[in-house]
């Protein structure tokens, strides 16, 4: 929540080069951003009326870390390490931060997918301090004066949910928040966007989980769902607000849940700084495996057949990515869609079946298709025998529906066929990756959504490359704010995909593997956020950067030096008395 016992100034880049404390004693360590802990030197504990308050022995931030290590082994299950990292967060964010840091592979997956699930299901009971902010129909009308409140703060990124879409869980009423909290840890992580200018932000519209709505623990606002001309006008009301208070902040709208995902970012595509990770994220990440697996097989985006099972945000956003990078090779919209195809749980998505309308751009005219004469034709294993299908990408939450036979039929169309099974969290992925390793003999080019075991072929081990957001937004978000670009352009996923593609070395290539590694999550960050900003210098959108003073003035140059410079590392800061 807002505070007004600290200020930071800021170099040339914008980036924090110190804190000015505004108070002593307690305060001090009672503040998560200038808390030091035991690694308050004695000169800081004489200036800030430490002594008494700390122990005696003054420790490292490596030392600290170390610490930190081995409290969290301790504890025997992901969901107890992700309150402990949570807990060490409101505490002191820089050791957090330098924790986490540390090992970013092994603890990515407890603050971030598939453990930050359970965190949402389990908020009202795990609720230990106010994360963000929670705007709902009680307090919308207030929404510029919560917001101003942290002004002191030069937010510049916030990540905004309605809490419908979490994961593949679906509704979680007020628990989305910890989504937003995760997606802006990842921020810090990758693009060293400073945890003091990151905001998560609930829209809290109601739930229509009836199993929250009884929970008498239940924190959320108690009422079903706003929907239709309410909904709309409570998403309005913010969006105003926020782009009043924060103009040159990026918004990054988060599990929205399908017409209402697209609905959005199409509205304020051009009134605020806005993207939609579900959407455009997941697309960029998808076709940053897919131009890994073509260099791997040596063919071209065009040459290829999509089915992307799960007809959803995420599906028709990977769909919009490839038709994208598609027309970038140089071939018609409508080139491009006819290479695409849309599966949901009805079967084939056809034009003559009532759609929601984010399902119509991709919906199949049966006429045109020879082999549709009846509904069973519609199936998804019929659609890759008859279709030529040579890419299938599953976002459809259906554990196990990628099969034996579904990888046979594939291997019929293609020698080395690409399957991205990428539901979260793990027990929903529609397939295991040894499972497609062992039908194919080791053909099959495999990307997933969430973390598994290596796989061992020929008495190798080879690692499974995780088709992560995390490996697209930060850069972006970095991108983005170095450029000053004016609005988010679809452009810039599609650099976005090919700078990941770019970072995955030439041996795990040779072994099939699709995606960089995750400890490489700030080096890849990097980037993106280059590539990003490039791709605003080059379509015309980008402006000065609002943050700092150094300007990158067209520069693709000056752009990563400014890009560089902006990159908050957590290593503690130094304290300066007001």
């Amino acid at each position: 929540m807002p505070h007004n016992n600290y200020r930071f100034n800021y170099d040339e880049y914008g980036n924090t080069r110190e804190i000015v404390v505004l108070n002593e004693g307690l305060g001090v360590c009672d503040n998560s951003f200038t808390n030091k802990g035991t690694t308050f030197t004695m000169e800081e504990r004489d200036r800030f009326g430490l002594h008494g308050v700390l122990p005696p022995s003054v420790r490292t931030l490596d030392q600290q870390i170390e610490n930190s290590r081995l409290a969290i082994e301790q504890k025997s299950t992901d969901i107890e390490k992700f309150i402990y990292i949570r807990s060490l967060f409101d505490r002191n964010v820089t050791l957090a931060h330098a924790f986490i840091a540390s090992d970013i592979e092994r603890y990515l997956p407890i603050i971030y997918t598939p453990t930050v699930g359970e965190a949402c299901r389990h908020y009202s009971s795990m609720f230990r301090k106010a994360h963000g902010l929670h705007f709902f129909p009680g307090n919308i009308d207030r929404a510029r004066e919560i917001l101003r409140g942290f002004v002191d703060r030069q937010i510049r990124v916030a990540v905004v949910t309605d809490n419908q879409g979490i994961l593949g869980i679906g509704d979680q009423g007020v628990g989305g928040i910890a989504i937003c909290v995760g997606k802006l840890m990842l921020y810090t992580q990758g693009a060293g966007i400073a945890p003091w200018h990151c905001l998560p932000i609930s829209l809290d519209v109601g739930t229509d989980n009836q199993t929250l709505l009884s929970d008498h623990n239940y924190l959320g606002w108690r009422h079903p769902r706003l929907k239709d001309g309410e909904y709309i006008e409570f998403v309005q009301r913010f969006a105003r607000a926020f782009k009043e208070v924060f103009p040159q902040a990026l918004c990054q709208w988060e599990d929205f849940s399908k017409q209402n995902a697209f609905a959005i970012r199409d509205t304020y595509l051009h009134e605020l700084v806005s993207f939609n990770d579900d959407i455009q994220g997941t697309g960029a990440i998808t076709l940053a495996a897919i131009i890994s697996a073509l260099r791997v097989k040596r063919e071209k985006l065009t040459d290829q057949v999509y089915l992307i099972h799960g007809a959803g945000a995420g599906g028709i956003g990977i769909a919009e990515q490839i038709e994208a990078a598609m027309l970038e090779e140089g071939i018609s919209s409508s080139a491009a869609r006819a290479r695409i195809f849309t599966v949901d749980s009805r079967g084939l998505v056809t034009t003559d079946r009532r759609l929601e309308p984010y399902k119509e751009k991709f919906a199949k005219d049966p006429a045109e298709l020879s082999w549709m004469k009846e509904a069973a034709d519609a199936s998804l294993l019929n659609v890759v025998k008859k279709a030529g299908v040579t890419v299938l990408i599953g976002t459809s939450g259906q554990p196990g529906c990628f099969d034996q036979e579904l990888v046979r039929a594939m291997l019929a169309n293609t020698d080395r066929p690409v399957i991205l099974p990428l539901s979260n969290p793990t027990i929903q992925s529609e397939a295991r990756p040894a499972d497609l390793d062992q039908w194919s003999s080791g053909r099959v080019l495999v990307g997933t959504g969430s973390p598994f075991a290596p796989l061992v072929r020929d008495g190798r081990t080879i690692r499974v490359g995780q088709c992560n957001n995390a490996f697209i937004f930060p850069g972006v978000g970095l991108g983005v704010l170095a450029s000053g670009a004016r609005e988010v352009l679809p452009q810039f996923f599609t650099a976005a995909a090919r700078a990941v593609a770019d970072q995955v070395p030439a041996v795990d290539l040779e072994q099939g593997v699709l995606l960089p590694l995750v400890q490489d999550l700030k080096a890849v960050s990097r980037e993106v956020a280059v590539a990003v900003g490039k791709s605003a210098i080059e379509n015309g959108v980008a402006g000065p950067c609002a943050f700092s003073t150094f300007q990158h003035e067209g520069d693709p140059e000056r752009l990563m030096r400014l890009i560089d410079g902006m990159r908050w590392q957590p290593r503690y800061l130094p304290l300066v008395p007001g």
